[in-house]
This record gives structure tokens, sequence and C-alpha cells, in this order.
């Protein structure tokens, strides 16, 4: 780098590159080549070589074999060295001077922010699961509402952080990376508003600065699927996207399956923006999505039944708004909200002598949609959402949704009625709802179920507002008690098939813990459904969807040999405890101890995760996150143990963080961190 800084990279490439240069593919991530995501770049990298491509893989400053050091997330510094990894691999011998860029997640985001800033090399770009704001549909927040995941992501970023480089390939730079990287949470937690610090980097700032053709790629069970139909709306350049039924994961690993064969989709895309190749690829729809069909609720699917269906463009003139009212319990249709309309109306003729607050009566009993005045009243117990699963799946536990029954016993819920003919959906479900609260801070969460005709709910998709976020993210206002506010709650994009027979359930809470933090006190809300309506994006079949989806078979290169040491676990377990009123989610993420070949070394990683709550009392919350981590080689071997531990009370979050290494069974290094950070209308 321009600063003397060394960046680490591992490049495949064909044979002959020196002689007949050939187009680049970078892959640009802090997540440790040499070992910990070693055998996952080895069923990609090599591949993109083997057909023609220069690969090359670079660790971030600071991470992984790379020099300096790592402080947070897309960092002016990281885009700054990116631009210069861009330039260096377009003046190297083996390459044409064209470069692609490929990414999941933190890859994919960098990917879309470095187009942004149209360094001239680079052509194209292939992101999987990321997103275009950094606030809004991120790990961190969603509806302004704090996630789960933004205290398990920042511990597994604590662990990443205390690792060292591989002495067999950098000098001694250890210590210095364990006092440097820092508490990535604390800085996080002091930006609870979407303020200039996520606003950088978010290219939802300006979408016509990127100018590069772009592949958009996620899953309906990962975190990120919202970003792609966002995208695709708001970009200008030549776009696609492909949303299956996979978690965090490349679609050629995707797990729920089917995996499909993403890599030669891949190269289609590169032969065609690198190559100027005739591959037909952009002759596919604009997108292109698994439509989920019905299915019992677990935790855990190996494949998930459906179909693949095509729009030319997005959004699509073909999907239909289909407004379903609420009314006391139920869902209405516009006929079914006429036909009650009607009946009341017949039943004041014939009565004439019903007094108004007896009409009012009836028109209650009746569930009247157009009774304005009529309300329920809302508060959940706090520890509902333990049956939520995770934000964003990694398929790695059963980290899926389970029967949502158990939650909806807290909740305020509206069912239609069984459906007379198949309801399909594509895209994002939004509620507009009227309500009133009893505090300044409170949030609601909106689940979307398939009820089956055995009553089983399986979760379709779901949304979370922070109330006090109801008209922005930017500058939120504190809600007046008692007032009466409309607020629209947009649930997260879908695709999916009620059948016939079944029902369409919304379920209301003013609590989803541990999936988002909960507010600063017990809070209830007033709903009034009469004013209050569904919006589902209805889909009808289309002719061209049996056309759609012939993708090839997963695809990708043999990693490199390891062995399995020691077997890992994984699990996930609610437990409550009866006699002192705690409920607690008790995640294991244990990987085992695995040998890897190439360089010799030994890795052993293993995450546990907490979230607890005490009955109603709201300063009970509690997120723990523990990580231990080892490499072995020969007589060298280090060890970390991390632990972050958030809480709260009304006022105040409470962070505590330690940090331990050894080396050669030797302790280097230990610190502590405490820090008290007020609370912003969160």
């Amino acid at each position: 780098m321009a600063d003397g800084v060394r960046l680490s990279a591992r490049i495949w490439m064909p044979e002959d590159a020196d002689q007949l240069p050939v187009p680049a593919i970078l892959e640009y991530i802090p997540y440790r080549k040499r070992d910990s995501i070693r055998l996952r770049d080895e069923t990609l990298h090599p591949y993109f070589a083997g057909h023609g491509y220069a690969a090359v893989r670079v660790d971030l400053r600071g991470s992984g074999d790379s020099e300096g050091l790592l402080q947070d997330e897309y960092l002016q510094q990281e885009l700054d060295d990116g631009l210069e990894v861009i330039r260096w691999i377009a003046e190297q011998r083996w390459s044409d001077g064209k470069v692609g860029m490929i990414g999941i997640s933190w890859g994919g985001f960098n990917g879309l922010q470095l187009a942004a800033l149209r360094p001239p090399a680079l052509k194209t770009v292939i992101s999987v699961a990321s997103s275009d704001d950094r606030y809004a549909d991120d790990v961190h927040h969603m509806g302004g509402c704090l996630l789960g995941d933004n205290l398990s992501w920042a511990s597994t970023m604590f662990a990443y952080n205390a690792l060292p480089p591989d002495p067999a390939l950098v000098g001694p730079s250890w210590l210095q990376r364990l006092e440097h990287s820092g508490l990535w949470l604390e800085h996080w937690l002091r930006h609870q508003r979407r303020d200039a610090y996520w606003r950088h980097a978010s290219i939802c700032e300006d979408y016509s600065a990127l100018r590069c053709p772009v592949m958009l790629v996620s899953g309906w069970a990962d975190g990120y699927s919202n970003a792609v139909f966002r995208m695709l709306a708001k970009l200008e350049v030549p776009r696609l996207g492909v949303v299956g039924p996979w978690s965090h994961k490349y679609p050629h690993l995707g797990v729920p399956g089917p995996a499909i064969g993403f890599l030669q989709e891949a190269l289609r895309w590169w032969d065609h923006w690198l190559k100027g190749l005739d591959t037909g690829v952009m002759e596919e729809p604009m997108l292109r999505a698994w439509l989920q069909d019905s299915v019992p609720p677990t935790t855990r699917y190996e494949e998930r039944p459906g179909r693949w269906v095509g729009e030319r463009s997005w959004p699509s003139a073909r999907i239909q708004p289909l407004r379903l009212q609420l009314a006391p319990h139920r869902l209405l249709t516009e006929s079914e909200e006429r036909q009650i309309g009607a009946n009341l109306e017949g039943n004041q003729e014939s009565n004439p002598q019903t007094t108004h607050r007896e009409a009012e009566r009836e028109s209650d009993q009746k569930a009247d949609p157009k009774a304005h005045e009529a309300s329920q009243y809302l508060h959940s117990p706090l520890g509902l959402g333990l049956f939520a699963g995770k934000w964003c799946s990694y398929a790695a536990s059963p980290d899926l949704p389970h029967d949502q029954r158990q939650e909806d016993g807290g909740a305020l819920v509206y069912d239609s009625a069984p459906l007379e003919e198949p309801l399909e959906i594509l895209g994002s479900p939004s509620l507009l709802l009227e309500l009133s609260a009893e505090c300044p801070v409170a949030m609601v969460a909106v689940r979307l179920s398939d009820i089956a005709p055995d009553n089983k709910a399986t979760r379709v998709t779901f949304g979370l507002l922070n109330l006090t976020h109801r008209d922005s993210s930017d500058a939120p206002t504190p809600l007046e008690p008692c007032k009466r506010y409309r607020v629209q709650v947009a649930l997260n994009d879908v695709g999916y098939a009620f059948p016939p027979g079944h029902r369409v359930r919304i379920a209301l809470s003013t609590s989803y813990w541990p999936m988002a933090w909960p507010a600063p006190e017990s809070v209830g809300l007033t709903v009034y459904p009469g004013s209050s309506r569904l919006t589902l994006p209805a889909r009808p079949p289309a002719s061209h969807d049996a056309e759609i989806g012939h993708f090839g078979p997963a695809e990708g290169t043999a990693p490199s040999a390891s062995q399995m040491l020691s077997p890992g676990q994984h699990s996930w377990r609610v437990i409550r405890d009866l006699e002192t009123d705690v409920s607690t989610l008790e995640v294991v993420n244990d990987n085992g101890c695995r040998h890897l070949s190439g360089p010799d070394l030994t890795e052993t990683k293993k995450a546990l995760e907490w979230y607890s709550s005490r009955g109603d009392e709201y300063d009970s919350p509690r997120g723990e996150a523990l990580w231990e981590r080892s490499l072995t080689r020969g007589d060298w071997s280090i060890h970390t143990r991390t632990r972050t531990l958030l809480t709260s009370d009304s006022r105040f979050f409470y962070l505590s963080a330690e940090l331990d290494a050894w080396e050669d069974g030797k302790r280097i290094y230990s610190r502590n961190w405490d820090h008290r950070i007020e609370r912003d209308l969160l």
C-alpha cells in the first residue's frame, strides 16, 4: 500500500497467464484465507482460474496475514486499500487490465462500495448477501430496532481480530493487533440513529455513483434479501437478481437446498462482461426467485420445496397489491368487508329501535372494519421471540423460526378465512397500522404466517419498527403517550405460495426478544384494527415460469486435504426456569478441531451465546457471547478467549468485554472493557 503496509493475497491463475494475460476476479475480505475459510475459498477461486481467470483472494488490512490494523467495517482506509489492490492487479503482466469483484456478506458490501468509487479497471461486480444501506438493512438494526445479531456479529469479529497472522509468513505483529483492533460494539452502540457513520459507504446515498454492471444474489433464509429487490429497482446499470431458498452461503453451497450451479452462472456473467462473449446471461429475466411452497414449521430444512419464477423487470407491473382489512381477530377481503357492511345495514333497518351504543356494540361483535373506534389492547410478554430463529441464518445450527403458535399466544392475531384458491406473493408485504402507546418509546413486531388446517403456524416473513423511527431514522422523535399514530411497517421481501385451505395470519407483539433488544420499559399499545390494513404483493402465475431456473448442478473445485480431529456441535436450546421466571436462549456453535494439510495448521473454533430475561422485568435482558479459538503447528500454539456481555436499564446500555491471549501456554495479553452508553430513543 502507499503507506508501506503489505496486504497478503493468494492467487490462482491459468498456467499460461504470463504469456496470455487474463481478466482477474477479486475477493477482498477479513476472514483469514490461510485457515478459517481456506476450504471454502478452494471451492471457488480455482474454479474461476480453471476457466480462464486470475482469481485473487486478499485479506483486508489487519486481518489474516495482512499487516496493519482492522479497526471497523468499511472504513475509508479499507476502501482506499481496495482501490490500490484493483490498480495493482490491473498492472500485473498476467492481467489484461480488466477486474471483476465477487464477495458474500462483507465482500459483497465492499464490492458495491468500491464500484461506486469507479476505479477504471473494475468492470463488474457479483454481490452476494450484502446491502446498499448499512443502517436500515444490515446486521445492526431493523426498523430502527437494535438487533440481537448486532451483539453476535460484534463478538464474532472480536474473536477474529484477536488472532495473529501466521508467523510462517508475517513477522511479529500480534501484540499490535491485540492492543489496537478495539471493541467495535462500543462504537456501534454510540450510533443508534442513522447518522453520518452509517451513511458512509451506504451506496443508497447515491445510486447513480455506481456505473458498472451488477449481479445481486441472496436467499430467503439470509438476512440480506431485501437489498436485491431495492437495488434492482433503484440502480440504473445492467443488473440481474437471483434469490433462492438459501441461508448466508454462496448458492453452490446453498442450504436449505436446492443448491444451484452458481459458479457456472458467475462464469456466464464474467465471460459476458469481462471477455465480451455472448453467453445469453443478459437475456435472463431481471429477477429469478425461488417461490417457496408451504411447509410445516421446523428450525432446519435440508431442501425447501418450491419452483423458480422470473420477472423481466422490477418492480413488476404483473404484481398487484392485495389488501386485507384488519378487524378484531380477522383479516377481511374487500368482498368480505362489503358483505359485513351490508349485513349490518340490513340489521339496523330491520330493528329501527336499536340505540347508537347498541349498534356500536353489535358492530364490534360482527368485526365491522369500519368501526374505527373499536380498539384492542396489546402488551406482550417480554420473552416473546424465543422461537424466532436468527435474523440471518447461517445453517450451521437449527436457527430458522419454529412453530409460531407459542409466540402467537402473547400477540394480537388476525386470521383470514381459509383460502379458496392458491395465493402466491413475491415482494414486500406491508402493514398500515393505527395505534397509540403508553410510553414515549415502544416497538412493534409484525409476523406474517401460513396457518395449515391442523393450526401449525409457519412464519413466512416479519418486520420490526421502533415507533420513534416512524417518520425517520435520521431524526427519531418520542411518542406522545395515548396519541393515535398511523405507521407503516415494511416486512421482509419474500416469495411464498399459500395453498387452498390455509389461512393468512398477521400477529402483532410489543416485544421480539432476542431478535431485537426490548424497549426501555414495559409498554402497551392500543391497536385500532378498523383503520389498519395489510397489503400483500400478489403474483399471478406466468406461462414463462416453466422456462425459468434451468440452473446446472452445483459445481466447485475440491478443497485441499483436511482431517476432522474432533467433531463439532451445534444446538439451540430454549430454557424456561419456572422457579426464577428466567427464560434463556442458549446457542452452541462449536466447529470442532480440524487439521489443514496445506499450511499444516490445526484449528479449533467454538462459540457460545446466551440471551435471557426475567419475567416482565425490562432491566433484565442480557446477551452474552463467549468465543474460544486456537491455532497449532508443531511446537507453536496460540489460544484466544473473548467474552462480550450487554445489559441495559431504562437509561443506559452496559457493555463489558474481556480478551485473553496465550502463546505456547503462556498468557501474553489480557484486557477488560466496561462502558455505559446512553440509550437514544431505543
